[in-house]
């Protein structure tokens, strides 16, 4: 019988993670079975197949059409998610410069704030410091009807705080022993919990630093904290590893994207969402817009009166 994250004895946490510790969870942990391929049922396949050589125009054509044909189905599943009072959360972690907030942009492009929302929390306060750890993050849970995408979330106890230092060893064995239980029983409160892990190269990622660097408009997107992760390269991947192996369930388990091509990455982990949740289509019929009302006895103010943005352009 598989044994459950919950009933693993949490680690003995000794800095720099050991790789003995993790050799014997693995060999205690049998391998589960690659999940197969959504079906391409509601979805539909792509549009036309990607030819294995294309040029810089055509692959961004392709990238385009096809985006544009599952931001479609995006509209659809947020009708059904709206209609049917569902309760989506979708949890975006990954190395820094991995594609998180790009993917993001693509989802909530077409869709509205009101039903579909981002939950990008800041560093906690020092009062936030002092609570349950998983307290900061219950009140942006979706209500019925709603769909909320955590860039970054609770997984940041196993993952920046722990390499960092900013948690004690014995906050991570908790969180270890408690975030099984909290998603599960997210679950069994009738949330739909989809949490995916972008998955970058150490080359990728440093060219991706690089341009950021070079440009002023992405160079905001830098901190010291990223640069000392790119430092920890190491220690991050043992951690995320560690991570893998506590909170890799069967009620929600991990889904990988390879993020070393962001586009392609964006098309993959929108089409899996899109096939993860069953929806129908719901889009309203054209509606027909009635003639304006002939006011006459209205006369508008002299724009004179008005107070207008001057035309530079």
């Amino acid at each position: 019988m598989r044994q459950t994250a919950s009933d693993r004895e949490p680690p003995e946490f000794q800095p720099p993670y050991p790789e003995e510790n993790m050799a014997k969870k693995n060999a205690k942990k049998p391998a589960r079975a690659q999940s197969e391929e959504p079906s391409d049922k509601q979805l539909g396949k792509p549009s036309e197949k990607q030819p294995e050589k294309l040029s810089k125009k055509q692959k961004k054509k392709f990238f385009q059409k096809e985006l544009a044909r599952l931001q479609i189905e995006l509209v659809k599943l947020q009708e059904w998610i709206k209609a049917q009072g569902l309760k989506v959360v979708v949890i975006f972690e990954g190395r820094d410069a991995a594609g998180k907030g790009g993917v993001i942009k693509c989802i909530t492009q077409h869709l509205s704030p009101r039903i579909c929302r981002v939950a990008a929390l800041a560093a906690p306060t020092e009062r936030e410091k002092t609570q349950w750890y998983f307290q900061r993050y219950v009140p942006y849970l979706p209500a019925a009807g709603e769909m909320v995408l955590f860039d970054r979330s609770w997984y940041n106890r196993a993952g920046v705080e722990r390499v960092m230092g900013f948690c004690a060893d014995h906050d991570v064995a908790e969180f270890f022993h408690s975030c099984p239980e909290f998603e599960r029983m997210l679950i069994r409160s009738g949330i739909v919990l989809l949490k995916y892990w972008f998955s970058v190269s150490d080359e990728e990622q440093e060219r991706r630093f690089q341009s950021r660097i070079h440009d002023p408009t992405k160079r905001w997107k830098l901190s010291p904290m990223d640069l000392e992760s790119r430092r920890r390269w190491v220690d991050y991947s043992r951690a995320k590893d560690e991570m893998f192996a506590y909170t890799d369930i069967k009620q929600a388990p991990w889904l990988v994207v390879n993020a070393d091509s962001k586009k392609r990455a964006r098309l993959n982990c929108i089409r899996h969402l899109l096939n993860a949740i069953p929806y129908k289509d719901l889009t309203p019929k054209p509606m027909k817009l009635p003639s304006r009302e002939n006011k006459s006895s209205y006369v508008r103010p002299p724009i004179t009166d008005q107070t207008f943005v001057p035309e530079v352009y």
